[in-house]
């Protein structure tokens, strides 16, 4: 059976922990921050956050070996 292969741009946003669950970081932290207003910026400073539940299996699907 062939190697499955892995989604690129899942592998740069995901990464799976021990545990299982799906890792991923906060959006609205990379560029234009000067526009932005200090509640937004500190609401997108958690660098852990995890994917819900819901786009679990699609991510595990796109990560075969775990990312």
């Amino acid at each position: 059976m062939a190697k499955l292969k892995t989604n690129k741009a899942a592998k740069k946003r995901y990464s799976l922990t021990a545990t299982g669950k799906i890792k991923r970081t906060k959006s609205n932290r990379r560029h234009l921050l000067a526009n932005k207003t200090k509640r937004q910026k500190k609401s997108g400073k958690i660098q852990n956050a995890y994917a819900s539940k819901t786009c679990e299996n699609t991510i595990k699907k796109l990560l075969p070996y775990g990312g």
